[in-house]
């Protein structure tokens, strides 16, 4: 269908001219082109009308075929009923995305239509007598042409009124028709999740009725039809070119590996999968032959069929592949065998479903099939549990419980919701060993690459598609999973609506299956992004200064955080619905009393910005109250530091400005040691000073700063003694060891030069 008919453009357009007779010029030459135009524009309109009129035939056509499919279909026949009425239900919706716009083209024709109608009647009232011979001629011009546009307008206009009231009728019969097979959408989810029809005992007890009831169902369901494309001889015809193509697939898959692959590939651990390669590549070419099939057919029953038959391919390569990944080749067999059972059900049900089988038929049979499948995973798993890896055998035991449910079910009498049931876990698998695969896949790719160890400009595509896509594809791969298991029955639009539909629906809050979905999805994102920008930050703050690039990480970090997930939470609440008027009320009548309650708590994180900002960084040594500690970690609320003598030690972080913390290490990490001593009087004081000087000065220490010489100066005479300070820089944390080597330098280079220490003496008298 045309997406949109021609706009009328806009009208002629004149502004005042010198004189009347000059505006008529304008004005002439102004209509000449607007009726050029239209008469374009009439030309191209009368071929899109046609388009139109062949598109609403087709439309009308198709819609009398699927009324007359949907009015005429048995209750029974469930898989026949849910085909007709999605028919129904797609056209419809193809139909209300492709509307016409005939409304406002006729807006926009009878407003032009209006103008014309007073430009006409201005022409025509004009006093003529006023005007020159020219000003006449244009005049009358002027009239002829408007009017002629006028009449085509209105002939324009007539013929879409009319297609407008034809495309009335279309989408009014197609709404009748979604009506009525929303109805038994309605019909059908109820018979299969409750009111479930005669329970397997019961069938037994009167099975010779059941038997003839189906017999006579299957003669009338699948006799011959001719010139139909549903009819019993074209499925025998799909089945046996089935057939034909697995034997084509297999066949080109042989040979290609028998010829083609290359001696070098085929290692021991390449023959034990052999096996389960050539089945994953002949699916995956029979995936292609069908695709190509169904592009090429044009019989709706092969389209079908085809598309049902790729997914359950998918289903069956998606497992090979992933078993190819995970499995070594002492586990293959034994690892396709756990999942033969789901393997061989599931295209008996993808089989059901393309021919259409009546609910007779699968009340009948598939209850013992159900039974016969839970018996065969019940001993697939008691063989083979200890030659499998753990994750198949978790979903292999998931596998066992959907089989025992389903079994239940269909022996109760809701044998279509056990098959619903049965292709929700199938389509679910599905998903999950897509996921694993591809997760096993990246793990190997970055283990080979070493992705971990790349700084995060090189991995960060990487780490997203790791973190984000896969765990994305893990929540929404339930909600697929479900959709694809009622797309079965055709009732995907109805589980789009449940999706969607708010369970909790109230004025501030509104919670759905897909908002909620998208929430954690949202959460993945954030995530990622949160890290990926620290990562960022680090390899930024390491490259300019490494030695305070732990601070200011830690800085980031909160701030980042509470950035990222701020959004996160703004977004969330935006997509729950959840108004912030409540949280705006409860923060204004608390801000007062949290504002006096958080005074110390917003003191400390002021301070802590202050200190990650560049004033303190993790391993300085720093001194408070006498107490010398090496910081091990700084926050927005406290420091820790690790003193000399081995405690941890917390300080808030307005504690260390009251008590005027000292860095020790902010500049050099060295400090001024002053080490007194003293020599008797009568010493050669310059003597003193320069061999000890001389004697410090050639220790060289490894913990005294080598580009500040040491300084001894006279501070005092004392009652016995000269006093000496020696001023020496030595390293912040050795400070105690480079005092003890620097006295006993000194003490030593005294005793060699013979100067004497003194040292207190007291002569004690005793009166008798």
């Amino acid at each position: 269908m045309v997406v949109c008919l021609a706009m009328a453009t806009d009208s002629m357009a004149v502004l005042k001219e010198k004189d009347l007779e000059q505006t008529l010029t304008v004005l002439r030459s102004e209509l000449v082109e607007r009726h050029n135009e239209l008469t374009n524009e009439t030309s191209q309109r009368r071929l899109q009308n046609r388009d139109i009129q062949n598109e609403l035939l087709t439309t009308m056509q198709r819609s009398n075929q699927n009324s007359l499919m949907l009015y005429s279909q048995k209750t029974n026949y469930v898989f026949d009923l849910t085909y007709a009425c999605n028919e129904a239900t797609n056209q419809y919706q193809e139909f209300q995305h492709k509307q016409l716009p005939f409304k406002q083209f006729l807006e926009s024709n009878d407003a032009e239509i209006a103008k014309f109608d007073s430009l006409i009647v201005s022409l025509r009232t004009m006093p003529v007598a006023l005007l020159s011979q020219k000003g006449k001629t244009d005049r009358n011009v002027c009239l002829t042409l408007a009017t002629s546009i006028r009449n085509t307008l209105m002939a324009n206009r007539s013929q879409t009124a009319q297609f407008m009231r034809y495309y009335e009728l279309t989408e009014q019969r197609l709404k009748n028709l979604n009506d009525y097979a929303q109805k038994r959408y309605n019909d059908i989810q109820t018979g299969i999740f409750r009111n479930g029809g005669r329970s397997f005992p019961e069938i037994l007890a009167n099975l010779q009725s059941s038997l003839d009831e189906t017999r006579q169902t299957l003669a009338e369901k699948y006799r011959p039809t001719k010139d139909s494309q549903w009819s019993s001889g074209v499925i025998v015809f799909l089945f046996g070119a089935i057939m034909l193509y697995i034997l084509i697939a297999t066949l080109l898959n042989l040979l290609a590996f028998h010829f083609l692959l290359p001696r070098r590939l085929q290692t021991p651990e390449f023959m034990k999968k052999r096996s389960c390669i050539i089945m994953a590549t002949t699916t995956i070419t029979f995936a292609i032959i069908l695709a190509l099939v169904r592009n090429l057919g044009s019989q709706n029953f092969i389209i079908m069929a085809s598309n049902l038959l790729i997914e359950y391919a998918w289903l069956l390569a998606v497992i090979l592949i992933s078993l190819l990944l995970r499995v070594d080749g002492s586990q293959i067999k034994s690892a396709f065998r756990i999942y033969a059972p789901l393997v061989v059900l599931g295209f008996l049900v993808i089989a059901f479903r393309i021919v259409l089988v009546p609910r007779e038929l699968v009340n009948l049979i598939f209850p013992p099939l159900l039974a016969m499948a839970t018996i065969w995973q019940w001993v697939a798993v008691g063989r083979h549990n200890q030659n499998i890896p753990r994750q198949d055998m978790f979903y292999t035991y998931i596998s066992l419980t959907v089989f025992i449910v389903s079994t239940v079910c269909s022996w109760a009498g809701y044998t279509l919701m056990a098959v619903q049931i049965l292709i929700w876990w199938i389509m679910q698998l599905t998903c999950i060993l897509t996921i694993t695969c591809l997760s096993r896949w990246l793990k190997i790719f970055g283990e080979r690459k070493q992705m971990h160890e790349k700084p995060i400009t090189k991995s960060w595509l990487y780490f997203f598609i790791y973190r984000v896509m896969l765990p994305v594809m893990g929540v929404f791969s339930v909600m697929i999973s479900i959709y694809w298991a009622a797309d079965v029955f055709n009732l995907s639009d109805l589980c789009w609506q449940i999706f969607r539909k708010h369970f909790i629906d109230l004025e501030n809050l509104q919670l759905s299956i897909l908002k909620l979905s998208m929430v954690v999805c949202l959460w993945f994102v954030f995530s990622y992004f949160a890290s990926t920008l620290l990562a960022f930050m680090r390899l930024h703050f390491t490259t300019q200064d490494p030695s305070t690039a732990d601070s200011r990480v830690a800085m980031s970090r909160n701030v980042v955080q509470v950035l990222v997930w701020g959004i996160w939470l703004l977004l969330s609440l935006s997509i729950l619905h959840i108004s912030l008027a409540w949280l705006l009320a409860i923060s204004g009548g608390l801000s007062t009393g949290i504002g006096f309650a958080s005074k110390n708590i917003i003191e400390n994180i002021f301070y802590g910005a202050s200190l990650m900002a560049g004033r303190l960084k993790v391993g300085d040594w720093i001194e408070v109250d006498g107490t010398m500690g090496k910081v091990q970690s700084i926050s927005y609320t406290s420091t820790i530091i690790e003193s000399l003598y081995g405690e941890v030690i917390t300080f808030q972080n307005s504690q260390l400005f009251d008590k005027n913390y000292k860095n020790l290490t902010k500049n050099h990490g060295y400090v001024l040691a002053v080490v007194p001593f003293g020599v008797a009087y009568g010493s050669n004081l310059r003597q003193v000073q320069q061999v000890v000087e001389d004697a410090v000065n050639s220790m060289h220490h490894q913990w005294m700063d080598p580009e500040k010489k040491v300084k001894a100066v006279v501070s005092v005479m004392n009652d016995s003694s000269v006093d000496f300070k020696l001023f020496v820089w030595a390293d912040a944390v050795k400070k105690s060891y480079v005092i003890s080597d620097v006295l006993r330098t000194v003490y030593e280079t005294l005793g060699k030069n013979g100067i004497e220490i003194p040292f207190p003496q007291r002569d004690i008298h005793i009166i008798k």
